[in-house]
């Protein structure tokens, strides 16, 4: 059984149809559960007291926000080699899901931030470049909404995902690679000795999970409308030309 079988829309739609309710159901539990854990079962910490629990959303939403643009990217790819019209209205539908996320992690990152840094805002490079993440969102959404011919549309937005993809990239390590700024590295690692205490990092794991599934919900459902608005349209066209 091939994974190209999922291009035919029908097949597509068919299977998030049987697959959503699997998805949708564990992500509300996730969530309700991680965040629930997180904000009224875990202590406050010694420095930053309750508004280290901004730490169960925003830790997840900038994750998300990150993984949501490569998302984008492997669909863009996939158009671009195998000019398959659901990867494209896949990478379509995951564009406002991931601005969501973004704009998330810079608004939970800004309440987080301003007690500890007495700023809301840092020109910080892990902050500039999600800003600037946060902008190529924008701009991917409105190229696609500005382009009547939905191949055209999708081919240059496929370039524009591989460019701001640099930026997905230094939202990620820019902490890495420059060593200045107040950002600190990464909560979450494969190394415990650089990991937040157990006490937060379970409720995080669980919070985590409830985001990717969220996300993966979201895009499943956003991609089937868009495969419907997609054949409505190709029927008023069909009716024009009669």
């Amino acid at each position: 059984m091939s994974i190209w079988q999922y291009a035919n829309p029908r097949k597509f739609i068919s299977t998030v149809d049987a697959v959503l309710p699997f998805v949708a159901w564990p992500a509300a539990l996730c969530l309700a559960g991680g965040l629930i854990w997180g904000f009224f079962f875990t202590p406050d910490d010694y420095r930053q007291g309750s508004t280290v629990k901004i730490f169960f959303i925003h830790v997840p939403a900038a994750m998300m926000a990150i993984n949501a643009w490569i998302m984008m990217l492997a669909a863009s790819l996939i158009w671009l080699v195998r000019r398959h019209h659901v990867s494209a209205l896949a990478a379509r539908a995951a564009a406002p899901v991931g601005m969501t996320f973004t704009l998330i992690a810079l608004a939970t990152g800004a309440l987080w931030g301003q007690p500890m840094w007495g700023t809301w805002w840092e020109w910080d490079p892990r902050l500039t470049s999600f800003l600037i993440l946060f902008l190529f969102y924008l701009g991917y959404i409105a190229l696609w909404e500005s382009i009547e011919t939905p191949e055209t549309a999708a081919d240059l937005t496929a370039v524009l995902c591989l460019v701001g993809s640099v930026f997905a990239v230094l939202s990620r390590y820019a902490v890495n690679f420059w060593n200045q700024g107040l950002h600190q590295g990464a909560s979450l690692s494969l190394d415990r000795e650089e990991n937040v205490a157990d006490v937060f990092w379970y409720p995080a794991l669980v919070s985590i999970v409830g985001f990717v599934l969220l996300f993966v919900a979201l895009v499943l459902v956003r991609t089937r409308t868009e495969i419907r608005a997609r054949r409505l349209l190709a029927m008023e066209l069909e009716e024009r030309m009669r």
